[in-house]
């Protein structure tokens, strides 16, 4: 599936509007002068409004489906449409603005 390739400083949110973000951007590749990042990149989540319920908020998520064509340094890059999951939740995460201009697919 093509998408807009995600990079450093773009707006992901978990289900819960918690700010999600990537701990470890591919420094070798730049996607607006910012680092693109790739799956193998895990993700940590602050301030998750999940309440209300036995189950914890979200704490960390990892994208599991990215671009499948295009890589940085042999991984494949997180995509806007790409499939991502919370835990402990088992929710997604929201890629809700990114650059515009590299679409992978």
């Amino acid at each position: 599936m093509p998408g807009y390739a995600v990079q450093l400083g773009a707006t992901v949110i978990c289900a819960h509007a918690g700010q999600a973000t990537p701990t470890m951007p591919s420094t070798r590749v730049l996607l607006g002068n910012q680092p693109a990042i790739t799956l193998s990149s895990p993700w940590t989540v602050a301030a998750c409004g999940l309440t209300g319920t036995t189950v914890p908020p979200c704490v960390t998520a990892q994208f599991l489906v990215g671009s499948a064509r295009v890589t940085a340094g042999g991984v494949p890059l997180v995509l806007q449409a790409g499939t991502s999951l919370c835990t402990p939740t088992g929710t997604p995460l929201q890629v809700l603005v990114t650059q515009v201009r590299v679409t992978a697919s």
